[in-house]
């Protein structure tokens, strides 16, 4: 039975568990045709935009890891915005959780997307298997899988979304904060396995989100520390 919640501190999702999973999986099913596929039925525009030594495939992941993280930076930002209560004023609560569900959806499809392109990539080959399968990668094998494995937490903390009031409020947020080890996955992932970390803005891009997730996570502790006092005075006056 699904457990009842008494003071229920964020709003419903807008989607089903039903929706979610059907989502995910014309997401997959929808790249990985598009990338088998498509080079062959259109192979004059697969060599216009390949070229001879077919670098578009790598271009294309490397760019949407960009903005799988930074839509998981920004997911995690809106988590912690309504978390210290900010997003009360603007633009309110069940419109940040909202944004909240929808950017996670969002940047799991677009991480879903950076790794089964490269199955085109001819130079490094991979396979579905080692797209899927943690450390089996020729490339960066330890690094990819530190990534992959940060993907499928990321599944699991955007799956919760849909099951919250089968699993209860506090699990449901016990399991959201992995999501700052789904970060720090696909951030060391990023560092460690991405062709372009020693460009200047590519390092500046990774201090000033990380940044500014470490900031907004010390007001969230701190105001914690100073609430935790304040309700126990609380409670001793209203004995």
């Amino acid at each position: 039975m699904p457990v009842k919640e008494e003071n229920q501190e964020y709003p419903d999702t807008l989607l089903s568990v039903q929706s979610f999973l059907f989502t995910v999986l014309a997401m997959a099913v929808g790249m990985l045709i598009a990338v088998l596929v498509l080079p062959t039925w259109m192979p004059n525009l697969a060599t216009s935009l390949m070229g001879p030594d077919m670098k578009v495939y790598w271009y294309l992941s490397r760019g949407t890891a960009f903005v799988s993280l930074s839509l998981l930076w920004f997911s995690m930002m809106l988590g912690l915005m309504m978390s210290n209560k900010m997003a009360r004023s603007w633009p309110g609560v069940a419109a940040s959780f909202a944004i909240h569900e929808f950017v996670s959806l969002l940047g799991l499809g677009f991480a879903m997307f950076h790794a089964i392109v490269l199955m085109g990539d001819k130079y490094i080959e991979f396979t579905l298997a080692k797209i899927a399968v943690p450390f089996a990668s020729t490339y960066e094998p330890f690094w990819v899988g530190v990534g992959q494995i940060g993907f499928y937490i990321m599944l699991i903390v955007a799956f919760s979304f849909y099951v919250r009031k089968a699993i209860g409020q506090k699990l449901w947020r016990f399991i959201h904060f992995a999501s700052f080890f789904t970060y720090l996955m696909a951030l060391f992932h990023s560092l460690a396995a991405g062709t372009d970390t020693a460009l200047p803005w590519v390092q500046q891009y990774y201090w000033i989100t990380g940044g500014s997730l470490i900031f907004f996570l010390m007001v969230r502790i701190v105001g914690s520390l100073f609430k935790a006092p304040a309700k126990k005075v609380s409670k001793r006056v209203s004995a």
